[in-house]
């Protein structure tokens, strides 16, 4: 079995041991004794079709959901007998749609459990507002928020930052981005990355969408029927080598090309761009397109995001007004995006390259086609030499036991 990359550690190991939930008047059980260890700091993906019992299952280790039997050791505690309420304000929960309270503001929301845990007010303001910076939210701007006044996207950052806002070990995530446009999507799953660099917590994350499990898994539990496990492995042993025809199913067509989620931005070469800001006179676009020997250029807005393309035939257009000139930049990534993801913006942009951008959105270079499918070709070159490497072993294993066999004749023969 593959080993995920090391990490230093700030979770709390899970145990579980013949897990099972039993509901009455079923004829089966709607989870029936998984066994599982998942290590401290690493993120594990349930990922199986509808109805299978992964969300029951999640819902058990913080006992939202009793077990009807088996045993959860969160790092060697047993806590299936201590009181569940003072269990779930030590792990951290998020769900679809953010979950957050539309009468209390986005700081009364973040709050809310080092409230319950009696945290003093003074430390509660402190941890606000590191929460916010955290998840990408201006303090100053979202402090007073309701929920009814920010995008699905704020709603569910915010939704994080309030899982997160008690410290706890162990962060449960059910299908957390679900309800949110594929760009939004993207963005938010690169932002869990970004988090889980910086805080290594025990993440089980819940999906039905495996491209999802592959993007945020160390490893990934593919569940049938009853939360059975068919495969529990790192990303790349389940892509490479499926357990069986179940699931290779979710795998689906094009294992190499969803290998491109496994590799980062960060790990391609990012180069830069000629940058203009939204308030500078056209003269000094036209002067900085010349010095840089450029037919293009990217304009930045007040706060340094991406804003728009110009190009030099835009420029000429203008008649001194840059409203509507050149193309708005329609997609960006960060450094923890995909290559997929950024493969995806750079189709989406129409400009042969996407922006990459930090974690306020600000500017920080571009990554191109000729890049992107260089990666693309290394990776489909891997795998086939992978796969001639298979072939080789499994002929060499052949001819190895067919020799062995006839030794083992030849010597009856003898005797």
């Amino acid at each position: 079995m593959s080993e995920p990359r090391p990490v230093v550690s700030h979770g709390a190991s899970i145990e579980l041991e013949n897990l099972s939930k039993r509901y009455p008047g079923s004829p089966y059980p709607s989870v029936d004794g998984v066994s599982m260890e998942i290590r401290a700091g690493e993120t594990v993906v349930f990922v199986g079709p509808s109805g299978c019992g992964k969300s029951t299952t999640l819902k058990m280790i913080n006992r939202l959901i009793e077990p009807s039997g088996g045993r959860i050791r969160i790092d060697g505690e047993d806590v299936t007998d201590i009181d569940p309420v003072g269990l779930r304000r030590k792990v951290g929960y998020a769900i679809q749609s953010s979950g957050l309270f539309p009468h209390m503001t986005v700081a009364q929301n973040i709050a809310l459990v080092p409230g319950m845990a009696g945290w003093p007010k003074a430390r509660i303001r402190r941890r606000v507002k590191e929460m916010l910076d955290l998840v990408g939210l201006d303090p100053g701007e979202f402090h007073g928020r309701y929920p009814r006044q920010l995008s699905g996207g704020q709603q569910q950052r915010v939704g994080v930052a309030r899982a997160l806002a008690a410290d706890p070990p162990v962060l449960l995530m059910d299908e957390p981005f679900g309800a949110v446009d594929p760009i939004t999507r993207d963005h938010l799953q690169d932002e869990l990355i970004r988090l889980q660099q910086e805080l290594h917590k025990t993440i089980v994350f819940v999906t039905h969408d495996f491209d999802e499990a592959i993007k945020l898994g160390d490893r990934i539990a593919v569940l049938r029927e009853r939360s059975h496990i068919a495969q529990f492995d790192t990303p790349e042993a389940i892509l490479t080598n499926p357990a069986d025809d179940f699931v290779s199913g979710f795998v689906g067509a094009g294992a190499a090309l969803k290998r491109l989620n496994l590799t980062r931005v960060r790990d391609v070469e990012i180069t830069d761009c000629p940058t203009v800001a939204v308030d500078d006179p056209l003269q000094t676009i036209f002067n900085r397109l010349r010095a840089d020997g450029t037919n293009e250029i990217l304009m930045l807005d007040r706060h340094g995001r991406p804003y728009k393309w110009l190009r030099r035939g835009d420029l000429m257009r203008a008649r001194g007004s840059l409203a509507r000139a050149g193309t708005l930049v329609s997609d960006t990534v960060t450094k923890d995006a995909t290559l997929r993801d950024a493969l995806e913006a750079v189709l989406t942009d129409n400009t042969g390259r996407a922006a990459v951008t930090g974690r306020r959105g600000e500017y920080v270079g571009v990554v191109d086609m000729e890049t992107l499918l260089n990666s693309v070709h290394e990776l489909l070159e891997a795998d086939r030499l992978e796969a001639m490497q298979a072939r080789h072993d499994l002929e060499e294993s052949r001819s190895a036991q067919t020799h062995a066999e006839q030794e083992g004749h030849g010597g009856e023969v003898k005797a």
